[in-house]
């Protein structure tokens, strides 16, 4: 018997079908058939077989799942998707558009205006502390200081790295390969 994501995306369904573990989580076969046709619409039939087929077979539904959670997200808020949702502090968008979908109903972007922000502003800059995790804070260099990196020249000995005496670094020409050492 063909299982419910892969009765409504009208293919061919097997014992060993890699979206079947994919839809369990969903309660309901409409919802699963919702469910995957809003997936199948956003990333592609192809698309979603190949993300699906890419992961091991425990981490296929979770798998399945974030990708519901973030072409819902993307659906109502264009810019930022569903992390801009999480970021904000307005999941609970993200959450009601998925319910949405899995209900059978159709989505539309939201507005900046119609998007309630908990957080209206990003929390003031922390400073970095260095508990013997080896950070380095950036300090910006004084204005004499600032200068424009230079392209290092291919005549200078110093500027130059050239590779060990094996035959890979020769040229057709006999010649040898000559490194340029970007990072002096």
């Amino acid at each position: 018997m063909s299982c419910n994501g892969c009765r409504v995306l009208r293919k061919g369904c097997s014992e060993n079908c890699v979206l079947r573990p994919c839809l369990q989580w969903i309660d309901g076969p409409d919802a699963q058939g919702h469910a995957t046709v809003f997936v199948a619409k956003f990333f592609g039939r192809a698309g979603l077989m190949s993300f699906i087929s890419a992961v091991p077979e425990s981490q296929r539904p979770a798998l399945f799942q974030s990708l519901l959670y973030e072409a819902c997200g993307r659906t109502v808020n264009p810019v930022n998707g569903a992390v801009g949702l999480l970021w904000t502090g307005n999941w609970h968008v993200c959450q009601d558009a998925v319910q949405t979908v899995l209900h059978g109903g159709t989505l539309r972007p939201i507005s900046d205006e119609e998007i309630p922000h908990v957080r209206k502003e990003r929390s003031p800059k922390r400073e970095l502390c260095e508990p013997d995790l080896g950070l380095m804070t950036w300090e910006e260099p004084r204005r004499s200081e600032k200068r424009r990196p230079t392209t290092p020249s291919v005549n200078s000995d110093e500027s130059v790295t050239t590779s060990s005496e094996s035959g890979w670094n020769q040229t057709e020409g006999g010649g040898r390969r000559r490194l340029l050492n970007l990072f002096v």
